[in-house]
């Protein structure tokens, strides 16, 4: 849903009807990549929370936190220490969060940096391969998918 008075807090504003259509398609495409993960750890926020129930139903994942450390306003470093403090055992973990903290994110974790210049869109899938999980240059990027990209293979 667009942003507005209506929504207040940004937090309460939901999925739109055609978020849900686009993200059940993209959530196909996902699955047609043949990818595994243990657990989903998402921001509370109404739409970002909506994004990763789409997701966690189309793969059957009963395993769907929330985490207020995936919000916008959460220190990047935050959801690192959550990993390796509850789901250091995880082999496979799908972040469900906001731009551009999913950016700076990434970019710290693939380069030492927050200021990698990248474009993750909305519903967008990045691959990282992480050895042990730290806030700063401990990953590989496998590959980053639009959403347009995943919606295709879901067809």
């Amino acid at each position: 849903m667009p942003r507005g008075a209506k929504w207040r807090p940004d937090s309460r504003r939901p999925l739109s009807r055609e978020g849900e259509t686009s993200m059940g398609a993209i959530a196909r495409g996902i699955r047609e990549l043949d990818i595994s993960f243990d657990v989903i750890l998402a921001s509370p926020y109404a739409r970002a929370l909506r994004t990763a129930e789409i997701l966690a139903e189309i793969m059957q994942s009963p395993k769907l936190f929330e985490t207020a450390r995936l919000t916008p306003e959460a220190a990047g470093g935050g959801i690192m220490e959550e990993i390796n403090e509850n789901f250091s055992r995880a082999k496979g973990i799908v972040l469900v969060g906001h731009e551009p903290s999913m950016s700076r994110l990434i970019s710290m974790l693939v380069t030492g940096k927050d200021d990698m210049a990248m474009e993750l869109k909305k519903a967008g899938l990045c691959k990282l391969t992480v050895e042990k999980p730290a806030y700063g240059k401990c990953a590989t990027l496998n590959w980053l998918l639009t959403p347009k990209q995943l919606a295709a293979l879901g067809k």
